[in-house]
């Protein structure tokens, strides 16, 4: 079965890191990757990330819905990217390198093809760690986390308690679908059209929420029974302390951010620029 941003347990070394580590590591190799337009350094970042990928023994079927909405994301984002702003890349690399002319406004230049790419290449390298941590970390270790670098254990748990319910949420709205299916109501988009799925998916979203809202109410009176909230700090049943692991990776990922300043300084921009 497919998981979408679900916690994917395997015995590995990247799931044994603590999640604040993993967290740490989340926000440094992000901002290196997004930060920088290099090209070369962006591939560097990618095959790190599959490197990674290896180690942490996730396979491609654990991801692949995950990776395939990822990939329509893009795509739809590269298409408006040129239909909105087809001269970005010329105003950014100085330079006018026609390929062939378009209808309209519109002309395929290099520099505007060498722009995109490089925007593609920021997503992958930020999309292997990105789904790492969500893959290899469990939310009660979020949460944890993210209330050991300050933010507070309320909204803290409250993103626990989200990330914990989406598989249910999957796992219900599969149930549902099948009901209502055994009841007649076809949901395949090889017998019906689409707008005849939507209208038919409305039977299935109507109970999901009503079951949704019952579940709400039940957490919601448990933690109040147990008195949620009605103390400043609290303490995590599954913060771990740091290891030397832990260390290195973190380290590690500052020096792949101190790469990305540098590399600014050496292009005298973000951009890396082959075109003069």
């Amino acid at each position: 079965m497919n998981n979408f941003f679900n916690y994917i347990d395997r015995p590995s070394p990247v799931h044994s890191l603590t999640g604040a580590t993993k967290l740490t590591c989340l926000v440094l190799w992000t901002f290196a990757a997004m930060t920088t337009f290099d090209t070369r350094y962006l591939g560097f970042l990618i095959v790190l990330g599959i490197i990674a990928f290896a180690v942490s023994k996730i396979r491609f079927s654990d991801i692949k819905g995950t990776l395939l909405f990822t990939m329509g994301f893009m795509m739809l984002s590269a298409i408006m990217l040129f239909i909105f702003s087809p001269e970005h890349g010329v105003e950014i690399y100085g330079t006018r390198n026609v390929i062939c002319e378009l209808p309209g406004k519109y002309a395929l230049t290099k520099e505007q093809l060498f722009y995109q790419l490089n925007v593609i290449l920021k997503y992958f390298a930020s999309m292997p760690v990105v789904i790492l941590f969500v893959s290899t970390t469990q939310p009660s270790e979020f949460a944890a986390s993210l209330n050991r670098i300050g933010v507070s254990y309320r909204i803290a748990y409250s993103v626990s308690i989200a990330l914990r319910y989406i598989p249910d949420i999957t796992k219900e709205y599969r149930e549902i679908s099948k009901a209502n299916q055994a009841r007649g109501i076809e949901m395949d988009s090889r017998k019906i059209s689409l707008m005849s799925r939507l209208k038919n998916a409305a039977a299935i979203i109507f109970p999901l929420i009503m079951s949704s809202m019952d579940r709400i109410e039940i957490i919601a009176n448990a933690m109040e029974l147990r008195r949620f909230g009605e103390k400043p700090r609290r303490t995590w049943y599954s913060a771990r302390a740091f290891k030397a692991g832990d260390y290195i990776c973190m380290l590690l990922c500052a020096c792949l951010l101190g790469i990305t300043v540098i590399l600014i300084k050496i292009n005298g921009s973000r951009y890396y620029n082959p075109f003069v």
